[in-house]
């Protein structure tokens, strides 16, 4: 390894003790124009953020209006997908053409998409739209973090990275709220169209402010591997869509699914064969073969994994076993977005002292020993308590992430700072669609268990089961049965916490090969 690092004109060094010389030029140099362009970058990121809450609460008027009940759930799947597989993409082409290009396109795609979803006139186009507004979030989430990341050197990027979990944290609580208001008071269409002035702009702000170092002239041409790009994206397509309609669509076994695994599991030895033979891969292999990124490629996956326990189990468990109104319940979830970004903000005077990866230890241990803990409340016990869970589970993934992301990216270059980053971006989020996946089918095998099978409400399964009680009414039977579910969902999450852990203790380097830029 120490040869490795020598010949990438690197340094193996923690953050503590020492401080390693991070600097040079910056795109947007000038604290104005950095300003103004960190200003853009929160905008953009708002733009994804929001997306991901605010069109929950509009589900009912937006099927009363277009009808289509049973494809409603591809509103999300679609969207998640398309992000999902143009991570990797986006980030190689901001390492070929820079990151300006990138992220212009990718807004100018998610607004195009916007502004057709607020046309859309039945459910299926909407569907498409809202595909294609996600190939520009992308581009927004992975783009947006790799600037942060280019515009301040070491010591000052949790500072950025603070302020973009800060927006999310925002998104988070006024999202459902502000959805349900334009869809109770206007029209659900102005969910879409509210995204058209905040990316007017700030794609203003970007093309005005950012302007990036121009490239060497006399260089070699940039060969864009556009058959790797095709392949990634069919490959991660097919496998998602296997992922998120297993046990929804068809059940895991029945040949739609058999179907889709055959053919995903053909398509990633097509990405293989072809990543190995083309000049510039998309996904490099470099990529998994450095120790540093590829444990935090698996430990920012297994997050994914276990974030699905709150964001999604949590409310049900709130309304149908502690008895709390939706609003209540959204509460419960939204006290760790409080913590998270306090706890990453800070996470600076922590990995200084002790390191990138201790801090990251220090961080996934609390919250495995959290998620182990709730399952041991009080049955049904009383709001606070697994609100007082989830604000302590934001501080300690609040440690745990942002160094990981702060880390892997103060150990490439520019040249590589985009794909790296996104490769962390797409674990992530391919964690996330795992996870529903996995805890679903466990849920569902608790509530068949406890239930006997169907448990009276048709297929058995946690929605179903909480679709046909009002808040607080359920029988003790189903009151128990769903908590059980949820139990053995965090003690999964607690499992995915702890398996984190492991990585970063056995694969992680104890310090991070700190680049000088």
């Amino acid at each position: 390894m120490q040869g490795e690092h020598k010949r990438r004109g690197i340094r193996v060094e923690g953050v503590d003790g020492t401080r390693p010389a991070v600097g040079g030029a910056a795109p947007g140099a000038g604290p104005d124009r950095r300003g103004a362009v960190v200003a853009a970058l929160m905008l953009a990121m708002a733009l994804a953020a929001l997306d991901a809450t605010i069109v929950s609460t509009a589900v009912p008027q937006i099927v009363g209006d277009l009808g289509g009940f049973s494809l409603f759930s591809w509103l999300f799947s679609g969207y998640l997908l398309a992000v999902t597989v143009t991570l990797p993409v986006y980030g190689k082409l901001s390492d070929t053409f820079g990151r300006k290009p990138v992220l212009v396109v990718g807004a100018a795609l998610f607004l195009l998409g916007s502004l057709l979803c607020a046309l859309a006139w039945n459910m299926a186009a909407l569907i498409a739209f809202r595909i294609l507004q996600g190939l520009g979030g992308g581009a927004l989430q992975g783009t947006v973090q790799t600037l942060a990341a280019d515009l301040y050197p070491l010591e000052e990027r949790p500072r950025i990275q603070a302020r973009l979990s800060t927006v999310w944290a925002v998104s988070a609580i006024a999202g459902p709220g502000l959805g349900g208001v334009l869809a109770a008071y206007a029209d659900w269409r102005w969910i879409f169209l509210i995204n058209l002035p905040v990316g007017a702009l700030a794609l203003w702000l970007i093309v005005r402010h950012l302007h990036e170092p121009p490239r060497k002239a006399g260089g070699t041409r940039a060969r864009v591997d556009w058959a790797g790009a095709v392949a990634v994206f069919a490959c991660g397509g097919v496998l998602l869509t296997a992922l998120v309609q297993g046990g929804v669509a068809w059940p895991w076994l029945s040949a739609p699914s058999l179907a889709l695994f055959t053919a995903g599991l053909v398509l990633l030895a097509a990405v293989v064969v072809i990543e190995r033979r083309a000049v510039e891969p998309i996904i490099p292999g470099w990529v998994w073969r450095r120790r540093t990124i590829a444990a935090v490629n698996l430990a920012l996956g297994a997050l994914g994994v276990l974030m699905v326990a709150p964001t999604v189990f949590l409310p049900t468990y709130a309304q149908s076993v502690l008895g709390l109104a939706p609003v209540a319940a959204g509460f419960v979830l939204s006290v760790w977005t409080l913590s998270w970004p306090v706890s990453a903000a800070l996470s600076q005077h922590v990995y200084r002292r002790i390191g990138f990866r201790n801090t990251a230890m220090l961080g996934i241990g609390a919250a495995s020993l959290l998620l182990f803990a709730f399952p041991f409340l009080p049955y049904p016990g009383e709001a606070w308590q697994p609100a007082l869970l989830m604000l302590l589970l934001g501080g300690a993934l609040g440690l745990f992430q942002l160094p990981l992301i702060v880390g892997v990216q103060s150990t490439v270059g520019w040249s590589e700072r985009g794909t790296a980053t996104a490769s962390v971006l797409f674990c992530r989020q391919t964690g996330q669609t795992v996870g529903a996946a996995a805890f679903g089918a466990i849920a569902n095998g608790v509530l068949a268990a406890r239930l006997g099978g169907t448990g009276g409400h048709g297929t058995g399964d946690l929605d179903s089961v909480t679709r046909a009680l009002d808040p607080g009414t359920a029988g003790e039977s189903v009151r128990r049965a769903i908590a059980d579910a949820v139990h053995a969902v965090y003690l999964g999450a607690a499992g995915a916490a702890a398996l984190a852990f492991l990585v970063l203790l056995l694969v992680a380097p104890r310090r991070f090969p700190v680049l000088r830029d």
